[in-house]
């Protein structure tokens, strides 16, 4: 099996927070959850029209009902929405690690009126392990601006070129950076060892085992601690 599948086997969970409208099946995270069985994932009432109390409290229950220590794979206002359920919840001590791809900048002048209610963006330091994945052409979010959203929350940030939002029209199938990414969120590959937040990845994009392209495309940004 690989690290993946021995962390789930081993009693615990792999929790996907998708964003705005939902992820459809040709979306990354929607291919993981059907790759992998036993990851969860979160169901809000309202996918069209957010509202921050809501989304959040949709993400303590699903977090509150997953076994195990638990890792969250964010997409967009799901990264948003993780970022204020941190500061909130009685559970985020279970939690060891998320990837946050293409955060949604709810700041910016052209976003829709809903997003108002995840206003201001959370700026603490996230209480456990994450990695800020994004894109240098993202309409939702600008490089600086992505940047600026990993330092706050204390996490490593991955910029890509041209995969636009991260999402089913960046054409990435079943997307084999981020699920290597993922792995190496997960504490000691799959051990009883939980990763402090400054968990220590790969030091170079280049030295992962991915396609040219990506390789070619990536680069990693490191903050002081």
């Amino acid at each position: 099996m690989d690290t993946i599948e021995n962390w789930l086997a081993a009693g615990n969970s792999i929790i996907v927070v998708p964003g705005w409208h939902d992820s459809g099946p040709a979306h990354w995270q929607s291919r993981w959850c059907a790759q992998y069985v036993g990851f969860g994932r979160v169901v809000q009432h309202d996918w069209n029209e957010p509202n921050a109390r809501d989304w959040v409290a949709g993400l303590e229950r699903t977090v509150a009902a997953a076994p195990g220590r638990v890792i969250l794979v964010a997409h967009s206002l799901g990264c948003v929405t993780l970022g204020h359920w941190a500061m909130l919840s009685g559970h985020a001590a279970r939690v060891v690690g998320a990837l946050l791809v293409a955060p949604a900048d709810v700041s910016r002048e052209d976003a829709p009126a809903s997003f108002a209610t995840f206003l201001p963006l959370p700026a603490a330091k996230l209480p456990f392990a994450s990695v800020v994945i994004a894109s240098d052409n993202d309409p939702v979010c600008s490089p600086a601006r992505s940047i600026t959203l990993a330092r706050d929350w204390g996490s490593r940030c991955v910029q890509l070129a041209g995969l636009g939002h991260i999402n089913a029209e960046s054409g990435l199938e079943d997307w084999p950076l981020g699920l290597k990414l993922l792995s190496q969120l997960l504490p000691l590959y799959g051990s009883n060892e939980a990763p402090s937040p400054g968990i220590s990845l790969q030091q170079e994009p280049k030295a992962l085992p991915f396609p040219g392209a990506l390789l070619r495309s990536a680069r990693e940004i490191r903050f002081a601690a």
